[in-house]
């Protein structure tokens, strides 16, 4: 079953099996859309006793979560490792039924009882607090940083947007004295101001295009 199970996992769920001690298995849990754990990755480990499968295996999250169903120490609280357990349910049933939990939670059978009372009394506060601890300890792959990386193609973009900025200032300077009430010198001192904006905005438009020409030589 373990075998089976490392070459064709559950959609979203890899499996990490131990030549050395079958009893324990390793996976990692994507955090599914629409949730506050989505674009993390949860480590879990479930391990199988010495009456498995007559005796369901206890699961435990490796990677710190909040949720209501997972205790301080990443036990897991969930009727498919207690009292719903079969023996003939097997461990991918058991991985997707904590994926669920992921979806779904159970405040009823909390183990962590502030993220139970949360979730059932404040969502919004719930919701933070969860999406918050998932940035923090399930999103330290060095995938995850591809996320926030720069496309290169942004890199002229600041000097766009000064430009942008200038022309606006330009065309409204007349209003900007009135409105500091700086007693600014009149219209000529307005009409040069604009004037050396707009060169302002010719040159490092040059220097964008330049640096563009450059990038993609």
């Amino acid at each position: 079953e373990v075998s089976a199970l490392a070459a064709d996992p559950p959609e979203g769920i890899k499996v990490y099996p131990s030549d050395e001690d079958i009893t324990e298995l390793h996976t990692a849990i994507e955090g599914p859309e629409g949730t506050p754990f989505a674009g993390g990755v949860f480590r879990m480990r479930l391990v199988l006793g010495k009456d498995f499968p007559a005796v369901p295996p206890k699961g435990y999250f490796l990677t710190k979560i909040f949720h209501p169903n997972v205790g301080h120490k990443g036990e897991i609280c969930v009727n498919v490792l207690k009292r719903d357990w079969k023996a003939e349910l097997g461990l991918r049933h058991v991985l997707l039924t904590i994926k669920c939990l992921l979806i779904h939670p159970n405040p009823e059978s909390a183990l962590n009882e502030e993220a139970g009372r949360l979730l059932l009394e404040d969502y919004t506060e719930y919701e933070a607090r969860a999406r918050l601890l998932t940035e923090i300890h399930a999103m330290m792959g060095p995938g995850c940083s591809s996320g926030t990386s720069q496309d290169p193609n942004d890199g002229p973009q600041p000097k766009k947007h000064a430009g942008d900025l200038g022309k606006r200032a330009g065309a409204g300077a007349a209003a900007v004295p009135a409105a500091l009430g700086n007693g600014a010198s009149g219209p000529s001192t307005t009409a040069s101001s604009s004037s050396g904006s707009a060169v302002n905005n010719i040159a490092v438009k040059k220097k964008a295009d330049k640096k563009r020409a450059l990038r993609r030589l």
